[in-house]
């Protein structure tokens, strides 16, 4: 029984993807497509790069629920920047700093002073939001320059660059994951923090870096849909946040830490795309969609508690 239950953890969202696929492509005629598949990809890009980030801090043991609002403000802040007359490469960096920043204000109360991280990013979100809007005047702004387009809509081939971007982010985090010191120490963290410390281990800088990591990945999705959408709005991103979690857990990262792969992520934000993009075509009201996506997170928080328990 606990074979099987481990079996389930590792490859249930794989046979959720196939099921999907099969599913949607009776359902839909224009569903299995590689124009489609294309397209999917290149909609959840944005998320998909987010998930990234958020997957360092999940394996902590904490979460960021303010990864949408960094997303918006790194928009808004570059786009204010290049509009200003600023180069589009040193606004992007200006706007990417910020967003580090961000992470480490994260960091700085969700670990010195022991508060529960969910609260800590909530209230961040929050302010977040206020400095997006504070920045636009709630108006939106575009004027950028030709050229930087093309990370938003450039294309390799046939293939769009925001999708090239949020691969090459996923092979970098499996890299790190699997083979470097400070991957296995977001391990070990989220598996035993003490055992961790015993070992020599600097648990601040580690949680530091998950933190700031995940926003920073948060910015350059920021930098993405700026670019994509081609004018910066102060409510753009916002609401991504569940999407991401969800993603990271129907992928198989355990809340509590310590447990799951950025390949089972990759996964699990692909079910939630293409669970969104085969209703739209079945003609199934947004609102529907709404409630199946929050059943779906439900049902993976859930599931993850069961198979922990187990």
């Amino acid at each position: 029984m606990k074979n099987f239950k481990t079996f389930l953890g590792k490859y249930a969202i794989y046979f959720v993807l196939l099921f999907e696929i099969i599913f949607f492509s009776f359902a839909s005629q224009y569903f299995f497509s590689a124009s489609n598949f294309i397209n999917v990809l290149r909609q959840v890009s944005i998320v998909g790069i987010m998930a990234v980030g958020m997957t360092f801090v999940i394996l902590t043991g904490g979460v960021d629920l303010s990864v949408s609002g960094v997303t918006a403000c790194v928009g808004v802040i570059c786009a204010k920047l290049m509009v200003g007359g600023w180069h589009p490469v040193l606004a992007i960096l200006v706007a990417l700093a910020f967003a580090g920043l961000v992470g480490a204000v994260n960091a700085f109360f969700s670990h010195e002073f022991k508060l529960n991280a969910m609260i800590v990013t909530l209230a961040t979100l929050q302010i977040l939001k206020g400095i997006s809007y504070i920045v636009t005047g709630a108006i939106p702004v575009y004027g950028f320059t030709e050229k930087f387009k093309v990370i938003g809509q450039g294309h390799v081939g046939a293939i769009p660059i925001p999708i090239i971007i949020m691969l090459a982010l996923y092979v970098i985090a499996y890299i790190v994951l699997k083979y470097t010191k400070f991957g296995q120490s977001i391990y070990g963290i989220g598996g035993n923090e003490e055992a961790v410390r015993l070992t020599g281990i600097n648990i601040r800088r580690a949680k530091y870096s998950a933190y700031i990591l995940c926003s920073v990945v948060s910015g350059i999705a920021g930098i993405v849909l700026l670019s994509r959408a081609n004018t910066a709005q102060p409510s753009a991103g916002f609401g991504y946040e569940m999407d991401v979690i969800a993603g990271a857990v129907l992928g198989g990262i355990s809340m509590s830490g310590g447990e799951g792969k950025i390949t089972g992520v990759f996964a699990g934000v692909l079910v939630m795309a293409i669970l969104s993009n085969g209703m739209l075509m079945m003609d199934v009201s947004e609102y529907w969609q709404w409630v199946t996506k929050g059943i779906v997170m439900l049902v993976a928080i859930t599931y993850d508690r069961v198979l922990k328990k187990g």
